[in-house]
């Protein structure tokens, strides 16, 4: 199966300019509740938070970092669990409790070097908007906040959650010819 179909079948087809902006990521940045998680957020008896997270999200995030595209998160909520779901991944840059994300992505910028264009940010709510009108490629999951929706340069077909992040590095890896060089990974 060539990679179009590959990408076509699975998630529809998609814009000749999108995969132009999705050649050139460098950086994918993630939100966590309601991109990598589902949003919900269960709470322990003695104040310990729990969420869940999706394998293929996850083998899709280990798929870029082994392609050499960075991957980072930044959330605007903490949690230890995060900091264990980061390592897991390989995830290096982890930002947590930021108020304004627009900060730690300018800190990001600097840091790697990069330009705007070279980076993709996926979110789901209001609160990623300042970062996602400045990046190359801006996403929201399927069931972001409906104000959301119509600035993102694409929305994936699958929830948050539920794959939706795998979606974006699927397209990105698609877009740069590497979609081939996932198989046979492990996390």
């Amino acid at each position: 199966m060539s990679q179009l179909v590959y990408l076509d079948t699975c998630y529809g087809p998609v814009d000749k300019d999108i995969i132009e902006k999705a050649s050139k990521i460098r950086l994918l940045i993630c939100d966590v509740d309601g991109v990598m998680s589902d949003g919900l957020v269960y709470m322990g008896n003695n104040g310990e938070e729990l969420k869940a997270f999706n394998v293929r999200d996850g083998y899709g995030i280990r798929c870029l970092i082994t392609s050499g595209i960075e991957v980072a998160i930044i959330t605007g909520r903490k949690a230890k669990l995060l900091e264990d779901r980061a390592n897991t991944l390989g995830i290096t840059h982890l930002y947590q409790g930021q108020s304004d994300k627009a900060l730690a992505y300018r800190e990001l910028l600097d840091k790697l070097g990069l330009k705007p264009e070279q980076v993709a940010y996926i979110g789901d709510d209001l609160i990623d908007w300042p970062v996602m009108e400045q990046v190359g490629l801006s996403v929201a999951v399927a069931d972001a906040h409906p104000l959301l929706l119509p600035k993102a340069h694409y929305v994936t077909q699958i929830a948050g959650g539920r794959g939706a992040v795998r979606e974006l590095c699927d397209l990105v890896l698609f877009a740069q010819n590497k979609l081939e060089d996932a198989k046979g990974l492990s996390i």
